[in-house]
């Protein structure tokens, strides 16, 4: 046992709290991490039940529990030893159900109220104690897990038992109490039988007990007497193994039992006497306290960097799809950019229009003739009723129709590549989050009108400066406008065989009558205002698509933060612990 006259609170007593708090922070909704969160919720049930509270009362009690295999025989055992029946033994498995406290009567206060196991609800033989979690109100009662608290004055004062389920029930729930009840105790007493010491089981509890440096007691139950030698011989061939040559070894022969069903005393007194020796020690009771708690500090403090580690991965889990959310909408934007400037806005009905309007008939003449003479000679051109509504829609469909099919196309994207490994929570919150095919071509007719609103206002803003066009403007201003988009959609990337030439031949037209009207500088600098109007409008569409994904991603709280804050925390333990050993 490690030799320390003292718990030193002042050093390691603080930060449990803290350690305990940024613990139960951790989220792991990526991938398969069924065994990171039985881990986190194992430790925070471990502080809870068992190591806060001991920092807090080094002179409480001590906690034993009984833990074995299914039929080990502990209800019998710990009845035989008290001399009373408090735990039903039972041929029917599992037995034990609920798990029994069994106190002397003077230290009631220790264990009636929640300081430790403060999640399970106090009961007795005669009702409940009226202490339960402080969850309970929240909870269904079927849901309460229990404890039955049970005073006798034959348990030595300063000594409990508690009487846990099987640790290989077939109870998923009498399993995990069972653990949860092991992982909080002072001391364990284990119990196995000749014929099931071998199982894999009971071998994998004691492994972690010498992890955790528990002390620990092994009874060997219903041993028959003719291999008595030969097993305990093995017994203890394996205990060593494992590095528990020291650990007490009790035989228990196989013998029938009284008419109250119990163990005759002298089969249990070793175990009685042993337990209540500890009992009567108070050094003997610290010290089992000190090894004890203090192997379970430092096997927390161990978990604690497994789980930081499983933690960092679930931050590059939220990173990957924080990275195929952006990956998705930035293609989608790109895409968008370039369809916008290869020429591809003048095919087919836009293309059709433009001709209608440019390509022979009478505005194209006095667009020629007006091109050709002074720009103050360009009124007459401006007064001139040309139909651009045609085309104004036929831009007005194609562009929208541009930007919802690449915004189909990226979430289409991230549901193909959500499919594995996604929380459902995600998926369920974005589905109820994002805009349905109405509202969003809605949103995106809107975005296409504004853009047109704002190219109108640039061009009478830019026309105010010109004296000589402001009337000019005031007659024709959606015309000016209409060949200001063709010069954004100029570009004949996109474009084949005959549309080149109509396409960049009807573009110089739209060229020149801006030119004529604002000058070079003015035309070059108004189209890369209006190109950088529509990046934006079509940017900000674009993120409000993405919002959902990254709002159900960041209502995971996976972050960085959480994970610096953690790891300080245990780093601030360890040091604590550190310098407690030393």
């Amino acid at each position: 046992m490690e030799n320390s006259p003292r718990i030193a609170q002042s050093d390691i007593g603080p930060r449990l709290p803290v350690f305990r708090q940024k613990l139960e922070m951790l989220r792991f909704p990526f991938g398969n991490s069924d065994d990171s969160q039985q881990r986190q919720a194992e430790m925070i049930h471990q502080l809870d039940d068992y190591v806060i509270p001991r920092y807090a009362s080094l002179e409480a009690p001590l906690l034993a529990v009984f833990g074995g295999s299914t039929g080990s025989g502990k209800s019998t055992l710990v009845n035989s030893i008290l001399g009373q029946t408090v735990a039903q033994a039972s041929a029917i498995r599992p037995t034990t159900r609920r798990p029994i406290l069994v106190h002397h009567p003077q230290d009631a206060s220790w264990f009636t109220s929640q300081r430790i196991f403060p999640t399970l609800a106090r009961v007795s033989a005669h009702g409940s104690y009226g202490h339960k979690p402080d969850d309970a109100a929240k909870r269904d009662p079927s849901e309460h897990e229990e404890l039955e608290v049970c005073p006798s004055p034959a348990m030595p004062q300063g000594l409990a038992v508690v009487d846990s389920p099987d640790i290989d029930s077939v109870v998923v729930e009498n399993r995990q109490l069972a653990g949860q009840l092991l992982a909080a105790a002072d001391l364990w007493v284990f119990v196995t039988t000749a014929a099931r010491y071998a199982d894999a089981i009971p071998w994998a509890v004691l492994d972690d007990a010498v992890n955790r440096h528990v002390v620990i007691a092994v009874v060997l139950n219903r041993v028959p007497t003719e291999s008595a030698e030969q097993v305990h011989s093995d017994l203890q061939r394996m205990l060593a193994e494992r590095g528990l040559r020291e650990v007490p070894l009790f035989m228990v022969y196989e013998q029938p039992l009284d008419g109250r069903q119990m163990l005759p005393d002298s089969a249990v007194e070793p175990i009685r006497s042993w337990l209540g020796g500890l009992a009567a020690d108070a050094q003997k009771r610290a010290a089992v306290a000190r090894q004890t708690l203090y192997g379970t500090v430092d096997s927390l403090i161990t978990s604690a960097h497994h789980l930081s580690a499983a933690y960092r991965e679930q931050i590059a889990g939220m990173e990957a799809m924080r990275g195929e959310v952006d990956s998705a909408f930035r293609a989608a934007r790109e895409q968008i950019s370039a369809e916008v400037s290869d020429g591809s806005m003048l095919r087919g009905e836009v293309l059709s229009r433009w001709q209608d309007v440019v390509g022979t008939g009478e505005w194209a003449r006095k667009l020629e003739k007006g091109v050709s003479r002074l720009r103050d000679k360009m009124t007459g051109f401006f007064r001139a009723k040309v139909d651009t509504a045609p085309l104004e829609v036929a831009i007005e469909d194609n562009l929208h129709s541009l930007i919802l099919a690449h915004t189909h196309a990226a979430h289409t994207r991230l549901t193909q590549s959500w499919n594995h490994g996604v929380p459902a929570e995600i998926a369920r919150d974005v589905a109820r989050d994002l805009p349905d095919e109405a509202q969003r071509r809605e949103r995106s007719e809107q975005l296409v009108r504004q853009w047109q609103e704002s190219l109108i206002q640039m061009i009478r803003a830019e026309g105010q400066g010109k004296k000589f066009t402001a009337r000019a403007l005031a007659f024709s201003v959606n015309a000016i406008g209409v060949a200001l988009i063709i010069v954004v959609f100029a570009s004949t990337g996109g474009l084949v065989g005959g549309e080149i030439a109509v396409a960049g031949g009807t573009a110089v037209v739209a060229q020149r009558v801006l030119e004529a009207v604002f000058g070079d500088d003015a035309v070059r600098r108004m189209a890369r205002a209006a190109r950088a109007n529509l990046d934006e409008r079509v940017a900000q569409f674009l993120d409000q698509e993405s919002e959902p994904y990254l709002r159900a991603i960041a209502k995971l709280a996976v972050n960085t933060q959480i994970s610096a804050e953690f790891e300080q925390a245990v780093r601030d333990l360890a040091c604590a612990r550190a310098e407690q050993r030393a």
